[in-house]
């Protein structure tokens, strides 16, 4: 596996491959979830090209930059295990020089849920991964669903922007107890640990709901709640029950694919998770 950190050996290397490529960005501290996206690139492309890089743009002033957990030889063999030919690692200033002003702003689905509590992370997220596939050129982009909105804001910014390029959705991973895997989880003390399968656990009620038939979002919204509620460590920021592509919140009898998600605060851990009904 070759490591590549300046933007230069990246146009280079990127210019030497041919046949198809596939790129899973990460911001590093891997888990089986990036592994997993790693693997079905290894399976579905003659190249795979990993990406670690902590995105500072889409970090609020009040958000854990500077303590989000790194581990770069550990990232390397699991990578590398799974089948990676390259692993790239900008430096910060690699992908915003000095002097650096150009922003990609998509609008409407980047606004709900997340967008609306985190003031200028989608902008970050989009403007990375638009660097990111100018860099790389990828056939096939890998995302886990476990980011349902990032996912629909890369969605619509490769269509608007005529990437010549496929996004590939995975399952999100989860842990034996529903716990979504996330980098985050590494914060969570054991007791706090223990509480977090709540979020699956609230998912799940209203997943069942619907399929016995409940088509109200109140009460889709309302059964979540509950669950949630009995966790004494649950702090609730949002429960949506939102239309799965414009991500606008539904009001009336839902129809078509809803995206269940909630963002719930497990001691200072903030956590996310969804499912798509």
């Amino acid at each position: 596996m070759k490591q590549i950190s300046t933007t230069a050996e990246m146009h280079a290397v990127r210019r030497s491959l041919s046949g198809t490529v596939g790129l899973a960005p990460t911001m590093g501290y891997l888990h089986a979830g990036h592994v997993a996206l790693v693997t079905r690139a290894r399976a579905e492309n003659e190249h795979v090209i990993a990406t670690i890089f902590v995105n500072p743009t889409q970090f609020g002033p009040n958000e854990d930059l500077t303590a989000y957990p790194r581990d770069f030889p550990r990232d390397f063999a699991l990578l590398a295990e799974a089948g990676c030919d390259i692993v790239f690692t900008p430096s910060p200033d690699a992908i915003y020089p000095p002097g650096f002003q150009t922003y990609v702003t998509v609008e409407e689905v980047a606004q709900p849920l997340e967008g609306a509590r985190r003031p200028g992370h989608f902008r970050g997220v989009a403007t990375v991964v638009a660097k990111l596939f100018n860099l790389t050129r990828p056939t096939r982009a890998y995302f886990g669903q476990k980011d349902a909105q990032q996912v629909r804001v890369i969605q619509t910014m490769a269509l608007d922007l005529n990437f010549d390029l496929e996004i590939v959705v995975c399952p999100t991973v989860r842990e034996p107890d529903g716990l979504a895997m996330s980098s985050r989880n590494a914060y969570l003390t054991p007791e706090q640990r223990r509480a977090a399968p709540a979020l699956y656990r609230a998912l799940t009620v209203g997943q069942e709901a619907w399929n016995h038939g409940e088509r109200d979002p109140e009460r889709l919204r309302g059964r979540m709640a509950e669950v949630l509620a009995a966790e004494p460590l649950a702090l609730v920021e949002y429960i949506s029950a939102a239309d799965a592509r414009t991500l606008a919140e539904l009001h009336e009898s839902a129809s078509g694919n809803v995206l269940l998600s909630l963002a719930v605060r497990i001691g200072r851990t903030r956590l996310i998770d969804n499912l798509v009904l």
